[in-house]
Order: structure tokens, then sequence, then C-alpha cells
């Protein structure tokens, strides 16, 4: 056995469990952990300007690829209590990541000692494991333990908080010996997945929704496989979009009251029965449960048991890994197309896709200022099929979500169900870590910007490029909208007129400026015909230039954004699509 300090222990294990990519900022009560990692060397670590950007990275660099943990670090006290966000981010959308933090040493932690603060009491409600590590002997297991639970049943993160003293502690440690613990995945049976495929196979108009879990089980191309076997359409969650190509003739759309499709949501109300897999039932998603589920049947599969029946009790509920699942229900399905026992859904595939080349949404708006749909037709016109977008909350997110397309999983990357404003920028800093080779987007509303701006300067110093498109239209646009049945327009607006920069023509903040000051390129677009240049500019300066770009759209400052409180009742603010020149970049062209 070798003798060693405990953090060069802790450092030892993140390499051999494959955790290589840290986010943070050193303090003096993590010290200890930072020598470790110059120490051992293959640690890479890149330096944020806030412990809440650093989280955020750590969370978008997760998202990225499948497997991929990132490590936020920061020392004690307010460094802990800003990954707060990070990790709520994480916990909320089912991500494994890793945050670890410095402490006052064991024995001053009643003592109200310099930025002391229990961080594992704060913790605990939004991740899997919070621990303050006490003796320096339960290191390695602590370790052990924690990516063991990031990585098993519904995936989440973890928070180790390491005493000064305990950091700096030698113990026995041989990291030959050392193995990462087995990861823990229920597993359907045969018996579930044959009822829950009898069920569908009753049904005249069935469905496949596929949740987030199946991006994070590595398991869209099984979902897709079944889908052509049963030759069923599929309705993605936001967290599972991409799961199933945009462009796939079985992809029938999104459904919801915002982050939604017309086509989608009429699907949904046509089918008799759902198999729901690797889903939560967002209340985004669903709406009213009595809309939703009137008039069909549900089986649902999820990974963690204590989902079922949650949101409402489905009529069949399996516990079960989302990959595990459609292994099975294909093995199922294969048996039962050899026999010639399937039914037929051609006939409901085809109105399906009947409506999603019909129930569009416009998108082609001349209009100076800029109308928010133009922006999206022309970036789904700039952006290519490998285009990975990043966003957080916001009309930006919403309408985004409604007119972008996504051709593969982890391609759209959200905070779906915390959406912290500022989540956007940090994130996307992490996703091009952890698809350095990749063309990445982000899209922000002018608030979200500008809440973590500062981290634009990371991209700088690590040469971290990325576009990122933002929406300018000086308000609080979604609370602006949510504002209107209050009859009201209260502290939401962010126009003023700047003195140092007039040609912001009372927007306010010179994004320009400040995305410059902080080693970026920026430019600013203000009509709807200079768009798609803008984007092709913005990807030669990235790559010339290797930092992130800034593509400002000045928007009208008020648009409201189809949404509403049922699935059967959403509001289009604006008038639909009539004809194929008002949506041209939908994915099935509409007939004149």
């Amino acid at each position: 056995m070798t003798k060693m300090r405990t953090v060069d222990a802790a450092v030892a294990i993140l390499a051999k469990e494959g955790a290589i990519e840290a986010f943070g900022l050193p303090g003096a009560a993590i010290n200890p952990f930072y020598s470790a990692m110059r120490e051992h060397g293959g640690i890479r670590h890149t330096l944020a300007r806030h412990v809440e950007g650093a989280s955020h990275m750590a969370d978008g660099y997760s998202r990225a690829k499948d497997g991929n943990i990132g490590i936020c670090i920061g020392t004690s006290g307010p460094a802990g209590t800003d990954m707060i966000t990070g990790l709520y981010a994480a916990w909320a959308d089912s991500i494994p990541m890793l945050c670890i933090t410095g402490q006052a040493p064991v024995a001053k932690l009643h003592k109200e000692d310099f930025q002391a603060v229990d961080i594992e009491s704060i913790a605990k409600p939004v991740t899997k494991m919070a621990m303050t590590v006490l003796e320096p002997g339960q290191i390695p297991g602590a370790f052990q333990k924690a990516f063991q639970l990031m990585r098993s049943g519904r995936p989440g993160p973890v928070l180790l908080d390491l005493p000064f003293d305990v950091q700096m502690a030698e113990i026995e440690f041989d990291i030959d010996t050392y193995e990462p613990l087995p990861v823990e995945k229920p597993k359907a049976s045969r018996k579930q997945l044959d009822k829950a495929l009898d069920m569908l196979t009753a049904a005249q108009h069935p469905l496949i929704v596929a949740g987030g879990g199946v991006i994070n089980a590595s398991a869209s191309a099984q979902l897709v496989e079944l889908a052509e076997l049963l030759n069923v359409p599929v309705i993605p969650t936001l967290m599972g979009w991409g799961s199933i190509p945009d462009d796939h003739r079985l992809m029938a759309g999104m459904v919801g009251l915002q982050t939604s499709h017309r086509y989608g949501n009429e699907t949904m109300l046509a089918s008799d029965f759902v198999i729901g897999i690797g889903n939560r039932w967002a209340n985004r998603h669903t709406g009213g449960l009595d809309t939703y589920t009137s008039g069909r049947k549900f089986v649902h599969i999820d990974i963690e048991p204590t989902q079922i029946g949650r949101v409402f009790s489905p009529d069949l509920g399996i516990a079960s890994d989302a990959g595990a699942a459609l292994d099975g229900l294909l093995e199922l399905a294969r048996e039962r197309k050899a026999a010639g026992t399937l039914p037929d859904y051609s006939d409901w595939v085809a109105e399906c896709v009947l409506r999603k080349g019909s129930l569009q949404r416009k998108t082609h708006f001349e209009n100076v200022p800029i109308k928010p749909q133009r922006v999206y037709e022309e970036m789904n016109k700039s952006f290519g099929k490998d285009t990975t977008y990043v966003t957080t909350i916001g009309l930006s997110q919403i309408a985004g979500a409604q007119m972008l397309h996504v051709f593969g999983p982890r391609k759209w990357i959200n905070a779906g169900q915390a959406g912290p404003l500022g989540w956007t920028g940090p994130a996307a800093l992490g996703v091009v870590r952890g698809k350095p080779d990749e063309t990445v987007v982000a899209l922000s509303g002018d608030y979200d910007f500008q809440f973590m701006i500062e981290e634009l300067a990371v991209g700088a110093q690590f040469n971290l490029p990325y576009v990122h498109v933002v929406v300018n239209n000086s308000y609080l646009g979604l609370i602006r909208q949510s504002q209107r049945g209050f009859k009201m327009e209260q502290n939401v607006s962010l126009a003023f007129e700047n003195i140092n920069s007039p040609e912001t023509k009372g927007y306010g903040v010179d994004h320009l400026k400040v995305a410059e000051g902080l080693g970026c390129k920026a430019i600013r677009v203000e009509d709807p015909s200079d768009l798609s240049a803008a984007f092709d500019k913005a990807k030669a300066l990235m790559s010339e230039f290797n930092v992130p770009v800034v593509v400002e759209v000045i928007l009208e400052k008020i648009t409201n954004i189809s949404m509403g409180t049922e699935i059967n009742a959403i509001n289009e603010f604006e008038e639909v699509a009539a004809q194929g020149a008002d949506a041209p970049t939908a994915i099935i062209a509409m007939l004149d």
C-alpha cells in the first residue's frame, strides 16, 4: 500500500472513474485539492468567473455526451451556496454532476469559522448525496459511492464537502486495487413488456412518448428501431427531443402548453393509447390532466419506481431503465412481426404526417424591428443537422422549441425543469468542452444573457468557440406575457437610454461592447434580410478567432408567443401558416 494525502487519492479516483473535466475557482479551503490536481496532471480544469457559472459548465459538459460526468470545484462557504442553483438544475433534469467544496477544519465546524457553512444540509434536497467527509479514511469510499449514485437509477448530482484537515491528512491507498462500484438499474421483465405490447397493439391510434430517460440511457437508436418496427408515431418530450430526428416520418411533434407543435398537440388528442418511456409527465407537457388523459390508456416506464403514479396513475406502470425496456420491447416486437401478429398502423401514420405538413406556425415575417419567428427560420437555414443547441428558459426558448429543428440525441441541451436564467452561456461552454469538434449554438433572451455574461471571458481565455444568438427585445418577455392575465406590465422593461451607446436606440445594455470587452466577437442585426449573412459571418469569426461570437438580434419589443393552459386550447397570437412561403423551413413543406 502507498501512503498519500486524501486529495491525491481522490484525484486518482476521478481519473479512474473517467471524470477528467473540471470547472471551478480555487480558494484557500480547497487549495490542497488543487495541488493534488496539479500533481496528478490528468484532470483538465477550466477557471470560471463565478462558481454558479462553473456548476452550469459542469452540467453542460455532462449533458454533451454519453457517459460524461462534469466536476465543479469551489472553496468553502459562498462557493458551495453558489453551486446550489447548478445542483438544482442538474437534479431536476437527472444529470450526473460532481460538486466538490472545501470546508473549515473539522474541529472548527461548530465555531462559526470564516466561510464555514453547513453545505451538506443545504445541498441535500437537490442532490442524490451530500456529505461532509469527517474522517480521512472515508475519502475513497465517499468518492466511490458518489460515482455509483450518480450513475445508478435516475441519474443525478452529488456534493462532497472536504474539510481542510481531512484534505491534508494521509491515508494508505492503492489506486490499482480500486474498482468502481456496480451501477444499479432496474430492468423490466418479459411478462411486463408483453402486457405493455398487448395494450399497444390493441389500440387503433397508439403513440410512444419518449422522455429524457431515453437519451440518458443512450437508447435513441433502439427507440427509432422500435418505432419503425411497430410503425407507431413518436412524441418526444422537451428533454427527449432529438431521440428521434425531426425529419423522421414517425416523429409526430412535441406536445404541451409552450414548447410544442400544433401538429403534435392535435396528434396527441387524436390518440387512444400512449406508452411513455423515460418521461415524467411534466406539467408543461401535459397541461390539465383531464384533457391530457381523457379517452386514452397509458403505460408508464421509468427508471425511478416512485415516479410512476406521481402525476397520474397509468393503466400499467413498469420500473425499468429505458434502454433495458426498449431492448426487451424490440425482442418481443421482432417475434410478433415474424409471427405476423403486429397491426398495420399505416393509415394512422399517414394522418400524423398530414397534420405535420399542414398545422404549422408562420415564421416568414419581413417586419423591422424583427419578429422572433424569423430568427429561428434563418437559424434553420444557416445551421446544419450536426448543430447542438443550448438554451434554458424564456420566450426565446419557447419559440425556439416551436420552430427550430433537432436531428439527434444530445443536440438539444436545455435546463428543462429548473430553467435558471443565466444557465445558457456557461452551459454552452461546458458543451463545447464535451463536443470540441461540433457546432454549438446558444440561444438566449437579453435577460438570460445578462445574468452570467461574465462567463464569456472564460470562452475567450480558454478558446471555447460557439455562436450565441441573443434575441433582444429589452423586456422580460415571458413574464410580461404572463402578466397579461393580471392586466399589468410591471417591472419587466429593461429598456433605457444608454448615454454611452446611443446606437442601441433605447434598448439599454450594449451587448456588443460588453462581449468585445470580455474578449469575444459580436454582431448586431436590425433587419431580417441581414440575418443569414450575420450567421455566416459569426461562423467565420468563430473559426478565425476561436472564441465565442455573439449575434444580437434587435426584436420588436412585444411579441406574444403561442401558449395556453390546455393542449386543446393554445392561443395562437400570430397568424398561422397558410401556405408554404409562410413556413419555408418547416420539416414538411406545406402544400399551397
